[in-house]
């Protein structure tokens, strides 16, 4: 086999593992832009409502970016040639999706800080932005990604930006916008009680049924025309299987069950997108010789062995933290006034801080 197309035990593990922070971001994020998406589809609700919607993600959203974060790391370090190929190609979309990334942080942080219905309202259309448009590129990113894009002999993307908007990658885009704003709705029947809570119910059985169409002419076009693996036809059916089941479980509101589903489905695209791609990390469509892959674009086997030491003991404790920040914030927001879940755990954490240096 061709030494480009054959990589190491070590290559591949970290090929892998770089897709595992990627399928956690795009689960615990993915509902993040999903109960943002939400705040324009009940805006006519109300302040009230919105400021609750939000709530229910409130004490989360930033601990869930740790993934894409760490993820981003771990590609600069052990793939390094992929991630400037990356940045080099999709720059004008990857500054745009942080300048947007950016702002929605001021939107959680700021929208409450001033008592004026002016200012939250401006605050919560940046809100909606915020969950659409990073979903969006995001999805044009990936399909760029997994279906190969134009590359030179120095490993610069050639591909025009009207060339990464084509059909393909749009609906790769358009899919992430439905199943992460599918997946926030399943969110939102999970934290919120009452009307809302009813009608996220309803909106999620209106949403599921483009998600599956849309969904499954992406992964059907992905595996027929750019997947490098038939057994990546075993996620495929994993993830339609588990947004079929969705209708079912939102109609008989087991909440959870349904909600779980989409994680499922998720987790399914996101393993047939990377297990298609291997052994690959980009494919050139213009001159194959040139793509990247997992062999040629990764770091020596000396930084893989040291980071995965490092990972090996750090990544248990990123895992037991976010399993403990989602018990603790695990309780249903009852009405429009009532405190985000774990509010106050988090004032007497505050409390303690200041008493600390008061006393120091």
């Amino acid at each position: 086999m061709d030494a480009m197309l054959d990589p190491t035990v070590l290559q591949t593990l970290w090929f892998f593992l770089i897709a595992f922070f990627f399928l956690c971001y795009f689960v615990l994020e993915g509902f993040d832009f999903g109960v943002q998406m939400n705040v324009g589809a009940f805006w006519r609700r109300g302040d009230g409502t919105r400021g609750t919607i939000l709530k229910t993600v409130g004490p989360v959203w930033d601990g869930n970016e740790v993934f894409l974060i760490t993820g981003g790391a771990l590609l600069f370090a052990a793939f390094p040639e992929w991630y400037a190929t990356l940045f080099s190609g999709f720059y004008l979309a990857l500054l745009l999706l942080l300048l947007v990334l950016i702002v929605r942080v001021c939107a959680f942080k700021w929208r409450d800080k001033v008592d004026s219905l002016r200012w939250r309202t401006a605050w919560d259309v940046v809100h909606v932005i915020g969950g659409v448009v990073p979903a969006l590129l995001w999805g044009v990113a990936f399909g760029n990604i997994v279906a190969g894009v134009e590359i030179d002999q120095n490993h610069w993307v050639t591909t025009s930006l009207l060339g990464l908007l084509n059909p393909f990658a749009l609906l790769s885009g358009v899919v992430f916008v439905l199943l992460f704003w599918l997946h926030g709705t399943l969110y939102l029947t999970l934290k919120v009680d009452g009307r809302l809570r009813r009608d996220a119910n309803r909106l999620a059985g209106i949403l599921v049924w483009p998600t599956i169409v849309a969904g499954a002419a992406f992964l059907l076009w992905f595996q027929l025309a750019h997947s490098n693996s038939p057994l990546t036809w075993i996620p495929v059916v994993v993830a339609a299987a588990a947004l079929v089941a969705v209708v079912p479980l939102n109609r008989a509101r087991r909440e959870g069950s349904a909600f779980v589903a989409t994680v499922v489905a998720i987790a399914g695209a996101s393993l047939t997108l990377f297990g298609g791609l291997f052994p690959y990390v980009l494919p050139a469509t213009d001159v194959p010789a040139n793509s990247l892959t997992v062999a040629n674009a990764s770091s020596t086997e000396h930084t893989l062995t040291v980071m995965l030491v490092a990972l090996v003991i750090l990544l248990p404790l990123v895992l037991a933290y976010t399993i403990w920040t989602y018990r603790v914030f695990r309780h249903r927001i009852t009405d429009d006034d009532s405190p985000a879940p774990g509010s106050q755990l988090l004032e007497a954490a505050k409390q303690s801080y200041r008493n600390t240096f008061e006393q120091g």
